[in-house]
């Protein structure tokens, strides 16, 4: 018997930023499919009309694109489907699943208000619901019905969660839902159905505020006579504050992470470990996660999100990175922090400057921080630094250093000669040139090795700053 082909779904609803306890939810199931060489589609879900902007679906691809959440199918629109809900939606009404009901709104209060009087669970009472015998009241002239589902009234409906376990839900708890709105509309619930139907989904992996929306699901499916899929409801992620991450609650959009130097394998290893596990194993590359990946081990309590763990994460990656990629990477941001493109085309350097400062860089912004220096004619130093360096002590010493400077052969190895015959005459140790020496060159009394850097600097930058005191 051949297995069914995997097919899993992304479905936000474009009424905001994506951040990213949005994002971990299209992360999930693009691996699922990616592990299991199955399709991966892209729906929106835009027809809350009042709340839905082109902005957020720009932002929503926009990140997924960052991300290399790459989709096989779509992007998909719900408003672009509105004839075939109302197809499917006939052809319920048809075979006697959904029933009109002229029941109105302030009718409808008015009994919730009743019914919580009477400390009962406020919910339809059914009064439009036809049954075999039963009389329903005469139809009121001028007013528009909403369509219900015949929910069942008794038994449970349930399913086994690939992440939560068993759930149950009495179908006498469930009243009977709205499918269409009065002026023919179908509901959030139903779409979603005819959707997941139409597309063929075999597994919902999504947040676990659809668990409600979950079992009045099931019974749609069922009534279509479609196949139930698998239902895998994640944990919440939380900010760093212990709340519900949102927009709210101060979360950033997805493309910010991307605007701030962030990779974006690892950002995808960071959301991956925000409800997922693989053994003791933090960072691991993309291709690791995929082959990986399954529904097994997924958690069942809240993520909290954490920046200061999301920022060693990404200096993981960037550690493991070939230098010309990075170099690749930075190279835009170095142009926006002034360089002109030109002078860095100019030579190779920036895959050395990439290479020898990535161990102390958390993102491609601070990185990008230290390469412009190489580029720029004027640099900003330290003035703590330069105060506790650049003494008059210091000054023979930089003095005969810079002469020095002006024959050595430029290499590293060369200067890194130079330096130790310059200590030995000078009768110092390497802190009492070095520092200066970087404060003068690079702004700060913190950089890699003082020979990897001259060179990179060049003679003329570098005779330039040391004379500059």
């Amino acid at each position: 018997m051949t297995q069914e082909k995997v097919r899993t779904r992304f479905a936000p609803s474009p009424t905001g930023f994506i951040h990213l306890g949005n994002i971990r939810s299209a992360l999930y199931p693009w691996a699922f499919a990616r592990a299991n060489r199955g399709d991966f589609i892209l729906r929106i879900e835009d027809t809350d009309l009042e709340r839905s902007t082109q902005a957020s679906v720009d932002v929503i691809i926009e990140g997924m694109e960052w991300l290399r959440l790459d989709h096989d199918e779509g992007p998909f629109f719900q408003m672009q489907r509105m004839d075939r809900y109302k197809e499917v939606l006939a052809q319920l009404q048809a075979k006697g699943a959904v029933y009109p009901c002229y029941m109105s709104m302030e009718e409808l209060d008015a009994l919730r208000e009743k019914q919580m009087a009477a400390k009962e669970k406020p919910r339809y009472d059914g009064t439009w619901r036809p049954e075999a015998g039963k009389v329903l009241p005469p139809v009121p002239e001028g007013v528009k019905p909403v369509l219900r589902f015949k929910t069942p009234l008794t038994g449970v409906v349930g399913w086994d969660d690939k992440c939560k376990g068993p759930i149950e839900f009495q179908n006498s708890e469930l009243d009977d839902l709205v499918i269409a709105r009065p002026d023919g509309t179908p509901t959030y619930n139903f779409c979603v159905c005819v959707d997941d139907m139409d597309m063929r989904i075999t597994h919902v992996i999504r947040g676990d505020d659809h668990v409600n929306n979950t079992p009045r699901q099931i019974h749609i499916f069922e009534a279509l006579g479609a196949k139930v899929p698998v239902f895998a409801h994640l944990p919440t992620v939380l900010n760093e504050q212990g709340e519900k991450m949102s927009k709210r609650n101060g979360a950033k959009a997805v493309t910010q992470y991307r605007d701030e130097g962030y990779l974006p394998d690892a950002m995808v290893n960071y959301l991956a470990r925000l409800g997922w596990s693989h053994g003791d194993d933090e960072i691991f590359s993309r291709q690791q996660f995929i082959d990986w990946f399954n529904l097994d081990h997924l958690g069942r309590s809240a993520g909290q999100f954490d920046e200061a763990k999301l920022r060693w994460v990404n200096a993981q990656h960037m550690k493991m990175m070939d230098d010309a990629e990075l170099a690749a990477l930075i190279k835009p941001f170095v142009v926006a922090a002034g360089v002109d493109e030109s002078r860095i085309d100019a030579d190779d350097r920036l895959k050395r400057i990439a290479g020898l400062f990535k161990d102390r860089c958390d993102t491609l912004v601070d990185l990008a921080g230290w390469a412009k220096l190489f580029y720029m004619d004027g640099i900003e130093r330290n003035a703590e630094d330069y105060a506790k360096h650049v003494t008059d002590a210091a000054t023979p010493l930089l003095a005969a250093f810079a002469t020095a400077m002006e024959t050595v052969e430029w290499n590293k190895d060369a200067i890194g000669a130079a330096i130790k015959q310059v200590l030995k005459e000078q009768g110092v140790k390497m802190p009492q040139l070095a520092m200066p020496v970087r404060v003068l060159t690079l702004g700060t009394a913190h950089t890699p090795s003082v020979d990897a850097v001259l060179e990179l600097l060049g003679r003329e930058k570098v005779l330039k700053s040391l004379k500059s005191t």
